[in-house]
């Protein structure tokens, strides 16, 4: 489920290493959505791949990490989104634009989004895929402004940005529901009139 465009490996070794980790990725969504998450093993994922147990946990530490192998880009695409925004351009507008095309559940297809919705490990590992990079984007927001990263508003901000994908993941308006989030990031929150 690996969105991000990536550089094909040059060498023969690369090159094998790559088809492994895809045909991997591959087999356990094949089989994930066929059987359901708890159902499979690792042991099931490894032979379905052709591959030793050993071989999976070398590309992949854990078997939620076999569907997200896009995690290291989720992190980059923070930092660039707020280190690359065209100048004159808010930091909060440049995080929306970000999260809207940002390579979460979304994208996937509909099967997969459903596995994940309702795999209570999976749910898990997605939210702790996203707030890993809290540190690392408010780094970024202090660098961009010339403050201290250790600024609470920073730290605020960054971890509510990382966690708007889990909050607007059963949202049947996806974009709608995080243009509301960052409206109210933007705007402050106003108690509703009665």
């Amino acid at each position: 489920m690996d969105d991000a465009v990536v550089t094909p490996p040059v060498g023969r070794r690369e090159r094998k290493k790559a088809r492994t980790r895809q045909t991997l990725a591959d087999e356990a969504l094949r089989l994930f959505l066929k059987c359901g998450f708890d159902q499979v093993t690792v042991a099931d994922v490894a032979d379905a791949a052709d591959v030793a147990v050993s071989t999976l946990f070398a590309h992949y530490p854990t078997k939620e990490s076999l569907l997200f192998s896009k995690d290291a880009t989720i992190g980059a695409g923070f930092v660039e989104a707020v280190t690359g925004r065209d100048p004159g351009t808010p930091i909060l507008q440049a995080l929306r634009a970000y999260v809207q095309r940002a390579p979460d559940l979304a994208s996937g297809s509909q099967e997969f989004v459903e596995l994940v919705r309702v795999t209570p490990a999976l749910t898990r590992y997605v939210d702790r895929m996203w707030a890993r990079h809290a540190d690392d984007l408010c780094q970024a927001i202090a660098a961009a402004t010339g403050a201290s990263a250790t600024e609470p508003t920073f730290r605020a901000l960054a971890r509510y940005v990382v966690e708007i994908p889990s909050i607007v993941r059963s949202d049947p308006d996806r974009q709608r529901a995080i243009d509301a989030v960052f409206d109210l990031l933007a705007d402050g929150w106003r108690e509703p009139a009665r």
